[in-house]
């Protein structure tokens, strides 16, 4: 199977639901989004990184590298590779010397480990198939009308009640206002009709 490179585009508090937070990776050179909803804590990890903040003791992530290091443990790229249930799973690509071996991780976990050593993000196509959002490009966003929506929408029943032609429009308003949280609800009300 080919891998897709992703990068990490946002980290979104959910402020609607307590502890709650997504990560978005985009596809690189391409439109397609991939939010994963993680915990605090991983998030937390996550953004140190990412701001290249150094706390005065090392986090848990920062002491596994520590740990990699001092055994000449390299990590090469993290691979989301599957999705079962709702639940992303990743493998950590890893080498020394002498051997090359794949780890099970969590993906939040994976995510904070490839930031840390700079290592490339990859999934497969039918896992951005199934949980990607797929982002206007300029052109398209210019030749649709404005739609407004109102506030009320985030009841599942009203997801419901909307087309799917409208929830693609809400989906993208809520991209926009980089609400990932809402955005996941919405794209997984669009699968499921697609299903």
């Amino acid at each position: 199977m080919k891998k897709i490179e992703l990068e990490i585009i946002a980290l979104s508090h959910s402020i609607t639901q307590t502890h709650s937070y997504a990560v978005v990776l985009g596809e690189i050179n391409g439109l397609r989004r991939l939010p994963i909803v993680i915990g605090g804590f991983e998030a937390q990890a996550i953004a140190v990184a990412l701001e290249r903040m150094q706390p005065s003791r090392p986090l848990t992530h920062d002491l596994m590298k520590n740990f990699m290091l001092a055994f000449n443990v390299d990590l090469h790229e993290i691979v989301i590779n599957d999705l079962q249930e709702g639940i992303f799973y990743s493998k950590l690509l890893c080498s020394t010397d002498n051997d090359t071996v794949e780890i099970d991780s969590r993906t939040s976990d994976a995510l904070a480990l490839a930031v840390r050593f700079g290592c490339p993000i990859y999934t497969y196509e039918h896992i951005l198939e199934s949980a990607g959002i797929l982002m206007e490009d300029e052109e398209e966003k210019k030749k649709k009308e404005e739609v407004t929506v109102s506030s009320g929408t985030d009841d599942k029943n009203d997801l419901k009640q909307m087309s799917l032609e409208e929830l693609q429009h809400l989906l993208n308003d809520v991209l926009e206002q980089e609400d990932y949280i809402r955005a996941i609800a919405i794209r997984d009300e669009i699968s499921q009709r697609k299903k």
